[in-house]
């Protein structure tokens, strides 16, 4: 037995990551290492305006270097079936046309691809893509969210929602009304966006970076009018991604449209400055917060209304006023959401998508509102803690929020708070304050399919098409696999990243745990139900004459309870039955029983900074997180996750600002030099602790989702630990030493 594994392993325990060992000595294969033979390159050409059309596009010089094979542009690129017709180019999950590469000379946004240099070699494709000279027709454009939000559109995937009195917070005799704003934040993962694209005829395969395989293949079968048989995507390793890598964006199209006219296999990867407006980010967004209570902290009414942009062709719309509309029991209350078109990319979903900027608004004006009624923070929220969900009037599937505000105030020491501004030091003289705030996000599943295989010599291979960003994906599977089958986790493998293996859901929202690990747990529990039957029926074994119901497994073994525990190895059922194999495919639908309930993860977490007195400087010196995602799956890749939450909650609130240049609607800090995010001198002592309280109306493992709710509310318990300190409210993030001097 490998020694990663533990004996008996089984859901919980720190299991270490099944595929860690090929990550660490570099034998993980991600998109742009796969191998495959006679392979080009090809290197992209971006637009330097922001809207326009291209008036001249010469590739007399490029054409000319040694090892070039061709430009490829919109003057001579294969059409996609696709782009012919607005039914077939309209992505199912965004409203609008997407974006249609090498299409035609429209310009729709700064940084977009308009030429793809391909040589045999990647430096010769370089150097080929540096002497394309393209000359612009330029139009006005609009990138400025601000200046036009009178130009907003309603999204038709996100209506106004009201409960009670519109605006009741305004008949309140303690208020607070304040505009809140987030700027563009970009994903930038280690990983960045790459496909390696080859035609066999009318036979698609692509190697790229995606969160669904399966949704890849529907979506390039959509582009290329293609059936599935056409089509297969492997994304066998993802080197990050949590919402970037949710669509097919234009690197992966450039690559195999190029491929498709060289009848070659093109590999295309993009540059750093290609992660900005070209492969999806987090959108800019205007809130406008009222929130109303009587003297003693009673919420009377809440008001919230978001603005954020999208691009001009299509409708991106997130969950921005969720978190408002079920954080709190508020009788009166009211929402919207506008979209504003603006001469940029259309942005897509980042981790905690709506939930992370929306909750930044609401934690932190609810923080504004103790402090004007002199009222503990945390004593405000558990005054309007919600029973149910004040949404739908649902009862919760599971809530332990009351739990995790009790035991992160323990952990953190809040009694000692002292709720003045400025009032607390440390022993060297800086400011110190300490900040808290709710999250709250989505709990469900998806339907999802396993297929589970048992061979004679005792191992156990499961499959499903989903991915791993990055969560351990296959590492929680492999301990539900055990859990459900009896099989020891060493002898089970766990297969996933191509569009070929039974269906899954994209790895987005929070519900893949839920939603495979039920396929996972559903189909290694048949699969154990049908080896216990062939048992009963073996003639002359250890378990003759026993029933089904008088076996049990343990270790890969069947014992027999009535036969003084006699045992007989998976394997060796199969042999006596002369079986090559045993398979089982089982579906886990969506639990309809979740229809009467409200499903939620929950977090509190609490946050001490230090600022210096003189230069503002903030540093993030302690956290306390505390979650209710249901059942811990694995000690280590669930704090792991939380842990990924906080980093990226540090470097929303005090450092991520992708910079526009109005005038020519780029972004001028597109590298990791100037989009500054958190190095390990940033990073202070997190603690993080779990309620593990299983959730058994949600999915028959008891998990909720986990990977977006550390980050929801983050970025404004640092704001509000930073008003504590300086008794300055910051309410446009990055909270930078600029804002508070």
């Amino acid at each position: 037995m490998d020694n990663n594994f533990p004996a008996p392993s089984a859901t919980g325990e720190p299991l270490s990551r099944v595929d860690g060992r090929l990550k660490v000595t570099g034998q993980a294969r991600y998109a742009a290492e796969c191998q495959v033979p006679g392979c080009v390159h090809g290197v992209l050409v971006t637009s330097s305006i922001a809207r326009g059309r291209i008036k001249r596009l010469d590739t007399a010089m490029a054409e000319k270097v040694p090892g070039v094979l061709a430009v490829v542009s919109h003057l001579n690129a294969p059409k996609a079936p696709g782009y012919q017709s607005p039914q077939t180019n309209k992505n199912p999950r965004v409203e609008g046309q997407e974006f249609r590469v090498f299409y035609d000379d429209q310009v729709h946004f700064n940084n977009q691809p308009v030429a793809l240099a391909v040589a045999e070699t990647l430096e010769q494709a370089q150097y080929a893509a540096s002497l394309v000279r393209v000359e612009y027709e330029v139009a006005q454009h609009q990138t400025n969210l601000a200046q036009h939000l009178a130009a907003n559109v309603t999204p038709k995937q996100e209506a106004s929602y009201s409960r009670g009195q519109p605006d009741a917070y305004k008949t309140a005799p303690v208020r607070v009304e304040q505009e809140y704003r987030t700027p563009m934040q970009v994903h930038n993962p280690m990983e960045m966006h790459a496909a390696i694209a080859l035609w066999e005829g009318e036979r698609l395969t692509v190697y790229n970076k995606t969160q669904g395989p399966k949704l890849a293949q529907g979506d390039l079968m959509r582009m290329w009018q293609l059936p599935a048989e056409s089509v297969r995507v492997h994304s066998h390793f993802v080197g990050g991604a949590f919402g970037g890598s949710s669509r097919i964006w234009p690197p992966e199209m450039a690559a195999i449209i190029a491929a498709k006219k060289l009848g070659r296999p093109v590999k295309v990867m993009g540059r750093r400055d290609h992660e900005f407006n070209m492969v999806g980010y987090r959108p800019q967004s205007i809130q406008k917060m009222g929130l109303g209570a009587t003297s003693d902290g009673t919420l009377v009414g809440i008001t919230h209304q978001a603005y954020g942009n999208t691009s001009q062709h299509e409708q991106f719309a997130e969950r921005i006023v969720h978190p408002t509309k079920s954080a709190y029991a508020v009788p009166n209350l009211n929402t919207s959401y506008r979209l504003v078109p603006l001469d940029l990319s259309t942005p897509c979903w980042t981790r905690g998508p709506g939930e992370t900027s929306g909750s930044f608004a609401l934690e932190c004006a609810m923080d504004e509102l103790a402090v004007a009624l002199q009222l503990d923070p945390l004593a405000l929220r558990l005054k309007n803690y919600a029973e149910r969900d004040p949404e739908n009037d649902k009862p919760w599937s599971s809530k332990h929020l009351r739990e995790c505000y009790e035991h992160g105030a323990t952990r953190f020491g809040w009694s000692k708070r002292t709720a003045a501004p400025g009032s607390m030091r440390t022993p060297d003289g800086y400011l110190l304050g300490w900040g808290m705030a709710t999250g709250i996000y989505k709990a469900e599943r998806s339907p999802a399919t396993a297929r589970a295989r048992l061979l004679p010599d005792g191992t156990l291979l499961v499959q499903s098409a989903t991915a791993d960003t990055g969560p351990g994906t296959a590492t929680i599977m492999t301990q539900i696999a055990a859990d459900a089958s009896g099989v020891p986790a060493a002898n089970i493998r766990f297969e996933l990243g191509d569009s070929a293996l039974p269906e899954a859901p994209l790895q987005a929202g929070s519900h893949t745990a839920t939603s495979v690990g039920s396929a996972v747990h559903e189909v290694c529990a048949a699969l154990k139900k049908q080896l216990l039957e062939l048992a009963a029926r073996i003639p002359g074994s250890p378990l003759d004459k026993a029933t089904p119901a008088e076996l049990t497994t343990e270790k890969g073994f069947i014992v027999s309870a009535r036969r003084h525990g006699r045992r007989l190895s998976y394997g060796e059922v199969l042999k006596r039955h002369q079986l090559p194999a045993l398979e089982v495919t089982q579906k886990a639908e969506k639990s309809p029983e979740m229809e009467k309930y409200s499903g939620k993860s929950f977090c509190a977490n609490f946050v001490e900074v230090q600022v210096h007195p003189l230069t503002r400087a903030v540093r993030v010196s302690r956290v306390v997180s505390v979650v209710d995602a249901g059942t811990v799956l694995n000690a280590n890749t669930a704090r792991s996750q939380v842990l990924g939450s906080v980093v990226w909650g540090i470097g929303l609130a005090l450092m991520e600002d992708a910079r526009l240049d109005h005038r020519y609607g780029r972004i001028v800090n597109h590298d990791l030099a100037e989009y500054h995010v958190p190095v390990n001198a940033d990073i202070p002592a997190i603690e993080v602790e779990f309620i593990n309280q299983p959730d058994l109306l949600l999915d028959p493992i008891g998990a909720k989702g986990l990977g977006e709710i550390g980050l929801v509310g983050f970025p404004a318990a640092v704001a509000n630990a930073v008003y504590h300190a300086t008794g300055k409210r910051v309410r446009e993030l990055p909270i930078t030493p600029d804002k508070l001097i």
